[in-house]
């Protein structure tokens, strides 16, 4: 690939489908200090673990990297930071979210930056009808040059006439899909055009991720690989093998736990993840407000779930 067309949005999409193919998606926390302040050494620390995992792609400053809690020039040292230390080794998707014209301001920022992608981010607040969904991704792709991939979940959601609508958009390159409801997924996947990107963004996607590959959709995010890459890169090796054993054990012994404690508190999606980093030493710091961090009791639970499948992935190996 020569270098004029290395950052064309098929260039793009190809080296996407390439990583999701290989390995799972990362969406890295994004570290903190214990004042609250953004914290880029920890930072540029622990994207360096994330990476030496070998994920298929990095998406910073997304929902697990609590996009919304960060500031224009807080958001510009997460995704610079993340360039670096991605070094072209795999493409790095960076978030934008609220309404098209501050989702323009941070695209333009994340170009800066040397992103090769954006995540479009559930828009603020309100519902909208098909027409207006897809305007705003023709408005904010008329002020970026970087592929998007739009994100279905909550009040964002596309019929098939409007994921045909979206995909004419020239570099819109894909869906992220966090709905779950197969039937409609399985409509948008038929309706696509060839080459049109799709993955599985459900919260604990190895959830559900059989389900969706019945429907076309094999590739899915991790909120585990923020914390337990080892663990989310076992899962990923047994069900790409339909070792159907070990996916059933992982999500009996492991995933099932994880998400019936991540279910007790809203936001727990994203500060339990948090919780179980910092139980591995990794420098995350806490949460940002309107997030809480776990309790002592969730806490002691979490760490007995993350024990559970740290000792499932180490007896593998043995018996490897």
């Amino acid at each position: 690939m020569n270098l004029i067309n290395a950052h064309t949005p098929e260039a793009v999409a190809e080296r996407l489908r390439d990583g999701m193919a290989g390995g799972v998606l990362s969406f890295p926390l994004t570290s903190f200090g214990d004042n609250g302040d953004l914290d880029p050494d920890s930072y540029r620390t622990y994207l360096g673990t994330q990476l030496a995992a070998g994920p298929g792609a990095v998406f910073p400053a997304c929902g697990t990297g609590e996009f919304g809690a960060l500031d224009e020039d807080e958001y510009r040292s997460v995704v610079t930071t993340a360039v670096e230390v991605a070094g072209g080794r795999v493409p790095v998707v960076a978030g934008i979210g609220y309404g098209w014209a501050q989702a323009r301001r941070f695209a333009r920022i994340a170009e800066e930056a040397g992103a090769d992608a954006l995540l479009v981010l559930p828009h603020y607040l309100v519902t909208a009808p098909q027409d207006g969904l897809v305007e705003q991704l023709r408005r904010i792709a008329g002020g970026t040059r970087l592929p998007l991939i739009a994100y279905q979940r909550d009040q964002v959601s596309f019929t098939a006439a409007g994921l045909r609508r979206i995909a004419e958009i020239p570099t819109v390159i894909g869906l992220k899909d966090g709905r779950s409801d197969l039937d409609l997924l399985q409509r948008l996947t038929l309706a696509a055009p060839s080459g049109f990107l799709f993955f599985n963004g459900a919260a604990t996607a190895e959830i559900q991720a059989r389900a969706y590959a019945t429907v076309g959709v094999p590739a899915y995010s991790s909120a585990v690989h923020a914390f337990a890459p080892e663990i989310a890169r076992a899962f990923f090796t047994a069900l790409t093998a339909s070792d159907d054993d070990a996916v059933d054990q992982l999500l009996r012994e492991f995933y099932v736990p994880l998400v019936e404690l991540r279910d007790r508190v809203p936001g727990y999606a994203v500060s339990l993840v948090k919780a179980a980093a910092r139980l591995r030493e990794l420098p995350v710091g806490p949460v940002r407000a309107p997030l809480t961090d776990p309790g002592p009791d969730d806490l002691a639970d979490l760490a007995k779930v993350l024990d559970t499948g740290l000792a499932l992935v180490g007896a593998a190996r043995r018996l490897a």
